[in-house]
């Protein structure tokens, strides 16, 4: 998550840094966990948890388009997307 470094010799504005730097990997965290119960993720082989690195590759670097119906705002996807049933499970269950 790149926190090796921290960005100013401040310590109000490294203590916001790493605030959310934890936050981050706990949201992470808890996706990871929640996509490992879920039964259709497109993966090779069943693990027990998933690294942080694969759940930001598979899950957060989904190609979308932000598309403006009436006065509502949706996200698109491509047409094949093998993720949308695992993202749309997590975000229903992470909304609760």
């Amino acid at each position: 998550m790149d926190l090796e470094r921290l960005p100013e010799g401040k310590f109000a504005t490294n203590e916001m840094v790493l605030v959310l730097g934890s936050l981050t990997y706990n949201l992470l965290i808890i996706i990871g966990q929640t996509s490992v119960s879920s039964m259709n993720v497109p993966v090779r082989k069943k693990v027990k948890r998933r690294r942080i690195r694969s759940v930001i590759q598979d899950m957060i670097y989904l190609g979308a388009q932000f598309v403006r119906n009436g006065r509502k705002v949706k996200l698109k996807f491509g047409t094949f997307c093998p993720w949308f049933d695992v993202v749309g499970l997590v975000y229903k269950r992470l909304l609760i």
